[in-house]
């Protein structure tokens, strides 16, 4: 059950990695076998319950009422265009999408291959709640992830999550752990999907693992609000591979498909000044010089005013400033270092917080790309 029923293109046009022990096969192969390439079965939640499993909004017709997903507790299915209250209640894609109340919870089979590593992406709303949080597992993998914090003007926020398949079929929950007076005072879910991810590997050009981003979660073809990737805190397995979140909020994945990208098809956005943060641990000869370049742009997103990106290399660091026009445009920077030991901490943070000047509700930042870390021959 579940197999993903979208295809994503530009994966099928990746070189084949290394397979064998950890690699089961090409990647073009696992590509074409539908494992990990859109939306999971019924993602959208397009198909609905019967009329008489439906008790207004409220889904009462037992565990299986949604076609592919097995329910429990207070789930509505909600249509767009739907009020509560003076609240109007938006479905991001297509015209349903369910609400997870008290304790509710929504979960489905996704056959997989065993020992990849995959990242689901969803889309979430929240609603009337306090202090909404969403918990998301794959076995043994879990996280509880915060969503006050709203990224986007239109009040969805589409989330990545990234975990390691242990067996062929893995069960995916969605839980709402809230305990509310409404019972219906809880997150709205949308657009489930899934992405097979492929640990990159440096290079003798770069001792960075995915320095240009290239690899990471599904972004929804139809979104222009790229895919939040929460705190590394909140999850076990990077969504995207090789990097870290370590800081207290979440940084954007964006595509050049609707966003200015300085190199390549990916890139990310430092959307919460220092409070946004990605990291990596590179290998490192001590007293051995080396070179850390990277470009700082912004993401056509009117994302307008002075930036600064702060990237640091072990104890040593630079400042690069930006002035955006929140048009497009990148520049290029580099750091000279000398390694101390023989790991090198990597990091990015965004000086200042800055909001969009469209709608001045949508938190931005500057955009990091191109990232790449060569030693000198000599110092």
């Amino acid at each position: 059950m579940a197999l993903c029923v979208a295809r994503d293109i530009d994966a099928l046009s990746r070189d084949t990695v290394p397979y064998g022990k950890n690699y089961p096969m090409p990647v073009f192969a696992a590509e074409i076998l539908g494992f990990g390439l859109g939306l999971v079965a019924n993602g959208n939640f397009e198909l609905g319950p019967k009329a008489s499993d439906l008790k207004g909004t409220v889904v009462v017709g037992g565990s299986k009422s949604i076609p592919e997903w097995e329910i429990s507790g207070f789930v509505e299915y909600i249509k767009s265009g739907q009020k509560q209250g003076d609240m109007l209640l938006v479905v991001p894609e297509g015209a349903y999408a369910v609400r997870l109340g008290n304790e509710a919870s929504i979960k489905q089979n996704i056959k997989v291959l065993k020992g990849m590593y995959y990242s689901i992406t969803f889309m979430v709303a929240r609603t009337c709640a306090q202090e909404e949080r969403i918990n998301i597992s794959v076995t043994p993998d879990w996280g509880v992830i915060p969503i006050q914090t709203l990224y986007t003007s239109s009040g969805w926020d589409p989330i990545a999550f990234g975990f390691k398949a242990e067996s062929e079929t893995v069960e995916m929950l969605i839980h709402n752990p809230g305990k509310e007076e409404d019972p219906a005072c809880g997150p709205l879910i949308d657009s489930v999907a899934l992405r097979t991810l492929y640990p990159p590997r440096p290079t003798n050009q770069n001792l960075l693992k995915n320095g240009g981003f290239e690899e990471g979660p599904y972004v929804f073809p139809n979104s222009s609000w790229g895919v939040i990737i929460p705190p590394n805190i909140e999850d076990d397995h990077s969504p995207l591979p090789g990097w870290m979140v370590e800081s207290l909020k979440a940084v954007k994945y964006i595509d050049s498909e609707h966003f200015s990208v300085p190199q390549g098809t990916r890139a990310v956005e430092l959307i919460a000044g220092k409070e946004s943060a990605i990291a990596q641990v590179a290998r490192t000869i001590p007293g051995k010089t080396y070179v850390l370049s990277f470009s700082v742009g912004d993401a056509s997103n009117s994302c307008e005013g002075s930036m600064i990106v702060e990237a640091f290399a072990g104890k040593d660091t630079i400042k690069v400033p930006y002035e955006s026009k929140g048009k497009g445009g990148f520049k290029r920077a580099a750091l000279k270092f000398v390694a101390v030991g023989p790991r090198t901490r990597i990091m990015f943070l965004s000086t200042f917080y800055t909001m969009r000047s469209d709608d001045f509700s949508s938190l931005c930042g500057p955009v990091v790309d191109d990232v790449k870390l060569i030693s000198l021959r000599k110092p």
